[in-house]
């Protein structure tokens, strides 16, 4: 009997190749809107409420996560997969915000002092770092979950998740962090 899901197996170099592709390209085009002298001017304010709604993606984001490792550990295949599939949508959307936000708004400087200056910037950093690598193995063990190649997708994921579940929830750290120095 054949299945509705399209056999993207048969097409496997194209995806690795398109996964590679996005891989190197969105960290590559994040970095330019972070340095680019001249923000894009999208004529209102709107996208100071972004940050804001950044924070809430990552927070669901990591609670999807999270129940996602649940379900899994309780042998709940359709649940885990529905979880996966709301964080993987949800760090889509994040994406395509944090793009906005950044390629529109000047960034905000960091003004806490003292012993949590640093606290910040090794959360921000690392949390830079890993969100930079993070979207290779990602994409990768999303794609071996959607295929049913399990094999592949266990050992991905032992690197991918934890890398992923980091991104999240220091990125709702470091928002918390730095949102009393917003401006708008």
């Amino acid at each position: 009997m054949e299945t509705s899901r399209p056999n993207l197996l048969q097409d496997e170099k194209k995806v690795k190749n398109w996964i590679i592709t996005i891989s190197i390209i969105i960290p590559l085009a994040v970095a330019v809107l972070l340095f680019m002298p001249a923000k894009v001017d999208v004529g209102s304010e709107w996208v100071y409420f972004l940050p804001h709604l950044n924070a809430v993606i990552n927070s669901t984001a990591s609670i999807a996560l999270i129940c996602g490792l649940i379900f899994i550990k309780q042998k709940n295949i359709a649940y885990h997969k529905a979880s996966m599939s709301i964080a993987f949508i949800l760090g889509a959307i994040f994406l395509v915000s944090y793009v906005v936000y950044h390629g529109a708004a000047e960034s905000t400087s960091f003004g806490g002092e003292g012993w949590i200056r640093p606290v910040y910037y090794t959360l921000l950093l690392t949390h830079i770092a890993f969100a930079a690598i993070a979207l290779f193995p990602i994409l990768f063990a999303y794609y071996y979950g959607l295929t049913d190649q399990r094999e592949k997708h266990r050992k991905l994921v032992k690197f991918a998740y934890p890398i992923w579940l980091y991104v999240t929830i220091t990125g709702v750290i470091v928002y918390f962090m730095i949102s009393p120095y917003y401006l708008h």
